[in-house]
């Protein structure tokens, strides 16, 4: 069967890196005669890129394989991503699936696409995660507020719950030099805002000799982009020296967010953190000094093996006297292969649950005072599209969500406002 003017659908799951991804994919086959549609539309050919960060990812990737399937028995299936680099085994065994993509293998899916007959047997490629060596660049486009662009990939830290290192293999990135061209092609469509994603964007410069700093020392000289934002950084690998360029120059948002996991160091040692909760209290105290007004953003994950009621509540003081504006709660997921996953002491979903329930509590409570310190600033609002009828959404530097009356021509622009009124969800409207 003929590929030309095929249509391919995608659905992605998972972190801003898959998205990224996702879009170069997506490039790659419309530049060789495939035509991009929404994947709540018809096409010949879907494509799930999966996250496997936890059980829940699984079963959405699983999910949305059987909806597929439901509703275009014949259409071709592939499955690419972590989950396909981890679960390869386990998908092919799933009826309907054509195509297994791993880690590697899913940047040549033009290749791969080139016969796309229905298979009597699920087809495999994905090579061992050590032989995964090379960084494919990648960035997000078709929205014209941000872009996500790659910077990083891979992760060298093996902590004991998880299966990144396994699905992406080593630390790897390419020159800073590079991501200076990939920045000016965003540029070029108009994009006022560029993401920094990656693994470990922080262990950016562990394969070009190069550091973080460096990178963001020459993003800031491309013209056309006005704002870039940070994605997560090890408290370990945010130094002094990124906080304060950060204060200094008007392109880097105000904004970190660092991945805490636990306020409790025994659990962090269980965890293999490369830091002590002492080391992460010094950077929230360094973003503060430098920024008073910065958006700080803490990953925190309950239920790891081990943690108690001591252990937790260890956690929730230690977050609840840290100046942190909101929080990414996680419940923790067992996943085969990883350390965690046969540790002692594995701690009840009910119990969980309720840990969670509490931690998201204590986030909007930590939003709700951040916004209100907030209030009466004059601030910059990248504005993104129609959220709710007749109103449009944005976010300010130090990533607060605004609202204000829908008007087209806001649509990727950047506007001054004064923070004044605050809804009912904690959001300012103006």
């Amino acid at each position: 069967m003929s590929t030309v003017k095929s249509r391919v659908a995608f659905h992605t799951f998972g972190c801003k890196l898959n998205f990224s991804e996702t879009s170069a994919m997506s490039r790659k086959l419309e530049e060789n005669s495939f035509i991009p549609v929404s994947f709540n539309e018809e096409a010949e050919i879907y494509v799930i890129h999966g996250c496997t960060v936890t059980e829940s990812a699984d079963r959405k990737c699983r999910q949305a394989i059987n909806k597929i399937l439901r509703r275009s028995p014949d259409a071709f299936i592939v499955v690419a991503g972590c989950y396909a680099q981890l679960r390869h085994k386990e998908i092919a065994t799933i009826p309907g699936v054509d195509l297994v993509l791993g880690t590697g293998e899913k940047y040549d899916i033009v290749k791969y696409l080139q016969n796309i007959e229905k298979r009597s047997k699920t087809e495999v490629h994905n090579c061992e995660t050590d032989q995964i060596r090379l960084f494919n660049s990648s960035y997000s486009m078709g929205d014209r507020t941000r872009s996500f662009l790659k910077v990083q990939d891979g992760c060298n830290y093996n902590c004991s719950y998880c299966t990144i290192p396994k699905a992406r293999g080593r630390s790897r990135n390419q020159p800073v030099s590079k991501c200076m061209d990939e920045a000016n092609s965003i540029a070029e469509k108009g994009i006022k805002e560029i993401v920094l994603t990656g693994v470990n964007i922080g262990d950016f410069g562990r394969s070009t000799g190069e550091s973080f700093l460096e990178l963001l020392e020459g993003l800031v000289k491309v013209d056309g982009i006005e704002r870039y934002r940070i994605s997560s950084v090890e408290p370990d690998l945010l130094s002094d020296e990124i906080i304060e360029f950060a204060a200094h120059n008007r392109k880097i948002m105000p904004h970190f967010h660092l991945p805490l996991q636990s306020g409790n160091n025994r659990i962090l040692g269980k965890m293999r953190r490369r830091y002590t909760r002492e080391v992460f209290t010094s950077r929230v105290n360094k973003i503060r000094k430098e920024i008073p007004l910065a958006g700080i953003g803490a990953d925190v994950i309950t239920g790891f093996p081990g943690e108690g009621e001591e252990e937790f509540n260890d956690t929730y003081r230690f977050l609840e006297n840290t100046d942190v504006s909101y929080l990414h709660v996680f419940s923790y997921s067992k996943r085969s292969g990883t350390p965690a996953a046969i540790m002692d002491e594995q701690v009840d979903k009910k119990v969980k649950n309720l840990r969670s329930k509490k931690l998201q509590a204590l986030s909007e409570k930590k939003k709700m005072l951040f916004n209100n310190e907030c209030k009466g600033t004059c601030v910059e609002i990248l504005w993104e599209s129609e959220e709710k009828p007749g109103l449009i959404a944005g976010f300010t530097g130090n990533y607060i969500r605004v609202f204000t009356k829908y008007q087209p021509a806001l649509e990727g622009r950047i506007s001054k406002h004064i923070l004044r009124d605050i809804d009912e969800n904690a959001n300012f409207v103006v």
